[in-house]
């Protein structure tokens, strides 16, 4: 007999997200409903169980996302920008800075696609 009680107090104490289905089910029978409990799926469950209890779930207020333009380059300033990341990464070598130098090796390898996509258009 404790050892009933002691697991529907473990079983209270746990999220109901974190209840397995047959868990949700016995939670869902105790409750008076005109619903079939065994044909409901976990989120149903969930929901349910949630709507019998008075629990109402707050979502997060949606921010808008700022939209950031990207600024296209044209065919001639990506490659003026890859000269230039070329010498950094020359320096990058010379300074034996491993992490600015993979760094810059592929910023120059976008760039390159970049012109690239820009040479097929």
């Amino acid at each position: 007999m404790s050892e009933e009680i002691k697991k529907k107090e473990h079983n209270e104490e746990k999220s109901l997200e974190k209840m397995t289905v047959k868990e949700l089910k016995a939670i869902a029978m105790e409750i008076p409903r005109s619903v079939a409990v065994h044909d409901m799926k976990k989120a149903e469950l969930i929901e349910f169980i949630k709507e019998a209890r008075g629990i109402s779930e707050k979502a997060p207020a949606k921010t808008a996302k700022k939209f950031v333009e990207k600024i296209k380059l044209s065919k001639s300033e990506i490659k003026s920008r890859i000269k230039q990341l070329k010498e950094e990464k020359k320096a990058a070598q010379a300074a034996n800075n491993r992490k600015k130098t993979d760094f810059l090796r592929r910023s120059i390898s976008h760039l390159k696609k970049q012109s690239r996509r820009l040479a097929n258009v």
